[in-house]
């Protein structure tokens, strides 16, 4: 089979290149090249362009025909139509990664099932863009294009830390916090439901439904089972940065989410209260009844322990956000500064991790 990755080195889809390339299938990478993430795999052919450039794009594929697309970087309504000139006639099967955030916020029910729960997002752009993007490619099936939507959740990978008030581009951060001993924000009361999914778990997921005709025209959500509390992610993120469980409690500090929200909109609205804020579990019958090798196994504690070597192995990844911190410490000394008004003699850190 002939594939076709729109990036390809990123954090989620650095899983699934090589994944493609082990199951003999032949590989073909479209990016910058200027991924911090991973590089190409062996094996895999690589063209160095700009994917967001529809004539570029078009003149760097001409000729070429593909069993199956897969479009990591597609964000917009806009890039997306012109996917479907780009590949329609091209490919078999056009992917488009879309994003389990789409789904409804506030959720109705905890349990995401794909064509149940609706799409609708207020909070976050982001997640209106991809449902923008995927009625776009609805419209396109509709006429004949050969559509398969992906939503992952939040997935992690060795260059990722996931916790909910954190720094996407300099992950790093939160764990610097916890060694130096700086309070660990926490929204709510830390027993709000996620789901991690690792990347490599994913990974065969995605694969599975390359080529698949059980996939053509239908969308799937790919998580893992394992269903954790924020106060245990933090733990877990904790204890695999080597931190002493009741040290590491004494920093938690749990923030009303609209606490957060007031103190930065723009940082907080949408990762809060159009994703991280709700409970919500997956209902993952669907990918594995057309992927029925698909089996999460990479246990949270597990995986991050990778993620904090990964890091740990080169200081270079070991990058801080200067301006994250500021705002936490902010948005810390505010709220501690309220809670020793009415309870004076309160300690540093009030939350319990466990």
């Amino acid at each position: 089979m002939r594939v076709l990755f729109i990036g390809g080195t990123g954090l989620i889809s650095s899983a699934c290149s090589p994944l493609v390339v082990e199951r003999g299938h032949e590989l073909t990478l479209v990016n910058r090249g200027t991924s911090t993430v991973a590089d190409a795999p062996a094996g895999a052919t690589v063209i160095h362009a700009d994917a967001r450039d529809a004539v570029a794009l078009r003149a760097a594929l001409a000729g070429q025909h593909f069993d199956a697309v897969v479009q990591w970087i597609g964000f917009t309504p806009d890039h997306v139509a012109a996917d479907v000139t780009t590949f329609r006639g091209v490919t078999d099967q056009y992917v488009y990664i879309s994003s389990a955030s789409a789904y409804q916020k506030p959720p109705s029910h905890y349990l995401v099932r794909e064509g149940v729960t609706p799409l609708d997002n207020p909070y976050w752009r982001y997640s209106q863009d991809k449902i923008a993007c995927e009625q776009v490619l609805r419209e396109a099936a509709a006429d004949g294009f050969p559509i398969t939507i992906v939503r992952p959740s939040l997935t992690y990978g060795y260059s990722q830390i996931p916790v909910s008030v954190g720094s996407w581009n300099r992950p790093w951060t939160i764990v610097d916090r916890m060694r130096r001993g700086a309070s660990i924000i926490v929204p709510g009361d830390g027993t709000s439901l996620e789901v991690l999914t690792n990347h490599r778990d994913f990974a065969v997921g995605l694969v599975g439904l390359l080529g698949n005709p059980a996939a053509l025209g239908e969308d799937f959500h790919i998580t893992s089972d394992e269903v954790l509390t924020w106060n245990q992610i933090y733990a877990a993120v904790g204890a695999a940065a080597g931190m002493d469980a009741e040290a590491l409690a004494g920093q938690v500090l749990h923030v009303p989410t609209d606490a957060l929200v007031a103190a930065d909109p723009d940082e907080f609205e949408g990762t809060l209260w159009g994703d991280k804020s709700h409970s919500l579990v997956y209902d993952n019958a669907k990918v594995r009844a057309a992927v029925p090798d698909f089996a999460p196994s990479i246990p949270f504690s597990e995986g991050i322990r990778k993620t904090i070597a990964w890091f740990e192995a080169d200081p270079a990844r070991q990058q801080i956000d200067d301006a994250a911190n500021a705002l936490w410490d902010r948005v810390a000394a505010v709220y501690l500064d309220s809670l020793r008004r009415v309870r004076p003699g309160a300690p540093g850190g009030l939350g319990v991790v466990g």
